[in-house]
């Protein structure tokens, strides 16, 4: 019997259901492969759970809010418990898209223009009387509007114009406490994911999403038929090399470990643009990281089994 592997999913985020798929599938792959596997969903149980169970490593399925923001993350070394994915530091960065995107200007990686909006901004400091200098600070519209920190394109809006701001950053802002408002980039959108080797990252072939509702939202994620794919995506070699040194470089500028995706813009000048990090990528039927490694050759089982390996042998 090989190592007995916790595997965390569902949690109370907006992203539940999406958890418990990525979950089913991560346990189902992981019995195939010989594991132990104690599926847990996540209630005020884990901790003892945890410590009675004493699992070898967690593998952590959870999306959303407690499972990317970096808060079983912390509570995980603090148990002692090695996990699967990125670390706090990492985690915390990329769940926070308004910081995440700080940081990216500061090394000089390219990402849209944007500003940020807090609820209290709105609330205690009359904010929304300067939604008049939105286009001139991000550079016009068409915008996207999306909140600052969740995952799965959740209240997501394309705004082409200025009547149709104010509402979007309401629907944003009843996702968390601050929403982005950032230049549209026209181009193909991709998903580029990175796993951990001996030899260092990898970049798996980029793979490109192009939704037939023009936004790739939640609908469009999670809905059979809404999107169409292309893996690899259609780049061209010089595209393609841009692409892929972008997603290495800005998963080693997170801090990163076993596995991140970069999702990007290719904007019409060839160009590349980042847009943020995921550092739990979903896991079902139709996500985007086993997408990549199917193009490579590593299949569902490989994928899971590579990670936990991968996070054992940091610990070893």
């Amino acid at each position: 019997m090989k190592e007995k592997v916790a595997v965390l999913m569902g949690g109370q985020s907006l992203e539940r259901e999406v958890s418990l798929s990525s979950g089913r599938r991560v346990c189902d792959a992981l019995e195939a492969a010989g594991h132990k596997v104690l599926p847990l969903d996540v209630t005020s149980e884990l901790v003892s759970t945890l410590r009675s169970e004493r699992p070898d490593v967690v593998y952590i399925a959870l999306h959303g809010k407690y499972g990317e923001d970096g808060t079983v993350q912390e509570l995980l070394e603090f148990l002692g418990i090695p996990y699967t994915g990125p670390g706090v530091i990492a985690s915390a960065l990329a769940w926070d898209k308004a910081l995440c995107k700080r940081l990216f200007v500061a090394e000089g990686v390219p990402t849209p223009a944007w500003v940020t909006f807090t609820a209290d901004a709105f609330k205690q400091m009359g904010a929304a009387t300067a939604l008049d200098m939105v286009p001139a600070a991000v550079g016009g519209f068409p915008v996207a509007v999306k909140p600052a920190k969740q995952g799965s394109a959740l209240g997501l809006s394309k705004v082409d114009d200025a009547g149709g701001l104010a509402e979007a950053l309401l629907t944003a802002l009843s996702y968390g406490d601050a929403a982005i408002v950032e230049k549209w980039i026209e181009g193909r959108e991709l998903a580029v994911s990175v796993l951990d080797d001996p030899d260092g990252p990898r970049v798996l072939p980029p793979v490109e999403m192009v939704p037939k509702s023009g936004l790739f939202d939640f609908s469009a994620m999670y809905t059979a038929g809404e999107t169409d794919y292309y893996v690899p995506a259609r780049l061209s070699s010089e595209e393609e090399a841009q692409v892929v040194a972008l997603a290495a470089r800005v998963h080693a500028l997170l801090g990163c470990e076993h596995v991140s995706r970069v999702d990007m813009v290719l904007g019409r000048d060839g160009l590349p643009n980042v847009l943020e990090v995921n550092t739990s990528p979903g896991m079902t039927e139709t996500s985007l990281l086993p997408m990549a490694a199917a193009a490579v050759g590593i299949d569902f089982q490989e994928l899971v089994e590579h990670l936990i390996r991968s996070t054992l042998d940091a610990g070893a």
